[in-house]
């Protein structure tokens, strides 16, 4: 019932194991009324109820299918679109600085740091219309393209059967939704075109928001949200603003009824009965994923848990499952891979004397946030109720919404993180300027305080590596050390930094992945810089730590350095199903696993030396083609 396999998805199912427990406890612990732990009790106890979200139906909707039943014209389109976002949201992290609001309508506003002034947080105004995973999935004429939207038709159709539409009805409909959505792919900039940060800067007042839409009024929304009309405003995609504008007029009222009502149901479908959740899940993890079966329903429900009350989940299980001494040692590796990498920045002879000191000024203000935050969030004014799935999922997710968009104008929360503590992951912001690495990523095999050093400065020194690493990538690179958008390169430096990330762009536009596919050099850039400057960097950190130490002894016929490799490769070890695959190149910035092992090992000569490797040899690189950063 998985799309992939491995490593990460092992740690994945023992976090969700231990949220198990933590959850089915809270549901008969009976803590006392409106605490955290009583809260997300009845939150599992109301996804857990399947015989009660079943007898519903679809009744959960009728509120908003009301709200669409009763369009009758452009004007009565747009104040619906307004209704729907004052509840829409599934619990998101607010903007990205590329404005490409949440929600159930065309357009979104949500709210994030100006990427020009990371103190101010600004209002975000983006497109959000789109069904399909990518504005590619419209217009690619392969073979697997063209399955996936007839596919995407069937399910449309069957979701609107559910709704009670006939079937010749529901057939027109899917296609109504496609005549709808495909225009505005046409405008949508595609995602390796959006890595460039100035490409979703577009900085405006209100007025010029108006402007740029003077068929839809704005003032509506921002009143629903409570968004000040006096926030600066960053427009992500100006075209994608002025082709959803002439289609609200041009479209007829019909068409876009038809689209509300599909994407009502279909931003749903998961959280309804058992026939809406299961044709989502066919679709959505089955044609575009390869997943033959739904994940067990206590699964499902952690992982509700865990999107919309995390840090009140997290909050007990850091306490129970991450010690003092895991943060204390990973904030020594932490320290000491910062330490490496500052030396690295001296040394690197290409960087002139002024983008030197520019690099490490940036790397000094990096923000370490290791396991959980310092305050955890309040959910006092979250009511969920044991039996009413939807409406805590809603509520929920309103609450969310309405906390990221609350900090509008506000001076920015350093407390505030973008994933929750028991998260199999960890990430970097480049307008904070930190990297975080969440408790549900420090545990083995990826981080051990009882292994050797080698072990952890393999796998998650790799991790921190590839962490600190983005704030020099295609991206990051371009964010100063107070995560403003500026160029602090000289011309000369910032010509040599492309140059080398132009390498590693060819590499993996090269690689084959089998069945003829390739990445797109230009999405994984980011990651695979992130990866090879990460590794290189934790191999130096490793070294580094050795210092006044003898040399760890061969264990099972693996010295020390292979073992350090090994505990890399291991991280990466993972299998894919055919349709994830495709799903992954056509979508994700970041590389195939395999290839985050063996394409970025490729380039190192270190690992050449600890294998005995030679060119010529499948790991590695032809003479003259390896990539370094650093």
């Amino acid at each position: 019932c998985k799309s992939r396999w491995g490593t990460l998805a092992v740690m994945a199912v023992a976090f969700r194991e231990r949220s198990r427990s933590i959850l089915e406890a809270a549901v008969t612990c009976y803590a006392p009324a409106g605490s955290n732990e009583r809260k997300i009790g009845d939150l599992y106890a109301s996804c857990m109820d399947t015989a009660a979200i079943d007898k519903r139906g679809s009744t959960p909707l009728q509120k908003d299918l009301d709200r669409v039943a009763g369009i009758q014209s452009a004007k009565d389109v747009a104040a619906v679109i307004v209704a729907l976002q004052g509840t829409a949201g599934k619990g998101g992290k607010g903007g990205d600085g590329g404005g490409r609001g949440g929600g159930i309508g065309p357009v979104g506003l949500s709210g994030g740091a100006d990427l020009k002034n990371s103190k101010e947080i600004i209002a975000n105004i983006g497109g959000s219309g789109l069904s399909l995973p990518d504005r590619d999935y419209y217009f690619k004429t392969d073979a697997k393209s063209v399955q996936t939207r007839e596919a995407f038709l069937k399910h449309a159709a069957e979701m609107f059967v559910l709704l009670g539409d006939t079937p010749e009805v529901a057939a027109a409909n899917a296609k109504t939704i496609m005549a709808v959505e495909t225009p505005l792919a046409e405008v949508t900039k595609g995602r390796a075109d959006r890595r460039d940060p100035y490409s979703r800067y577009h900085k405006m007042d209100f007025a010029a928001l108006a402007a740029l839409t003077p068929d839809f009024d704005w003032k509506p929304l921002f009143t629903n949200l409570s968004v000040k009309t006096t926030t600066s405003i960053n427009v992500g995609e100006p075209d994608y603003l002025k082709k959803f504008n002439a289609q609200l007029t041009a479209l007829p009222a019909a068409d876009w009824k038809t689209w509300l009502r599909w994407r009502i149901v279909n931003s749903a479908a998961a959280n309804l009965s058992k026939p809406f959740a299961e044709a989502a899940f066919r679709f959505n993890s089955g044609v575009l994923s390869g997943v033959k079966e739904q994940p067990a329903r206590h699964e499902f429900c952690g992982a509700a848990v865990d999107r919309m009350m995390g840090e009140a989940l997290g909050e007990v299980w850091v306490r129970k499952h991450f010690t003092p001494e895991a943060k204390r040692r990973m904030s020594e590796l932490v320290e000491n891979l910062r330490a490496t990498l500052r030396e690295e920045l001296q040394a690197a002879e290409w960087l002139t004397p002024e983008t030197r000191k520019n690099a490490v000024a940036k790397l000094e203000a990096f923000t370490p946030k290791v396991g959980y935050p310092d305050r955890w969030r309040d959910y006092s004014s979250v009511k969920i109720d044991p039996k009413s799935f939807y409406e805590n999922m809603r509520d929920a997710g309103s609450f969310q919404r309405q906390y990221q968009l609350a900090k509008i104008g506000q001076p920015v929360n350093r407390n505030d993180w973008g994933m929750t503590p028991p998260t199999v992951n960890a990430y970097y912001s480049p307008s904070l300027n930190e990297i975080v690495f969440p408790a549900g990523i420090l545990q083995p095999p990826l981080f051990d305080v009882t292994a050797g050093d080698e072990l952890n400065y393999g796998a998650i020194g790799a991790v921190i590596g590839h962490e600190m690493g983005h704030g020099f990538d295609d991206q990051g690179s371009k964010f100063d050390a107070e995560g403003n958008l500026r160029n602090w390169w000289t011309a000369e430096d910032r010509k040599k930094f492309d140059d080398r990330a132009g390498c590693v762009i060819d590499e993996f536009n090269t690689l084959d992945v089998g069945d003829g596919l390739r990445h797109n050099g230009r999405l994984v850039v980011g990651e695979a810089i992130g990866d090879l400057g990460g590794l290189t960097l934790a191999y130096r950190a490793y070294k580094r730590s050795l210092k006044g130490k003898p040399e760890p002894p061969v264990i099972d016929g693996f010295t020390a350095d292979q073992r350090f490799f090994l505990a890399f490769a291991r991280v990466w070890s993972s299998q894919l199903r055919p349709d994830a695959l495709r799903l992954q190149l056509n979508t994700n910035s970041h590389p195939v696993a395999k290839f985050r092992a063996n394409g970025t090992l490729q380039n190192m000569p270190e690992f050449r030396a600890a294998f005995a490797c030679k060119r010529g040899d499948p790991m590695v690189r032809p003479e003259g083609k390896d990539c370094k950063l650093w």
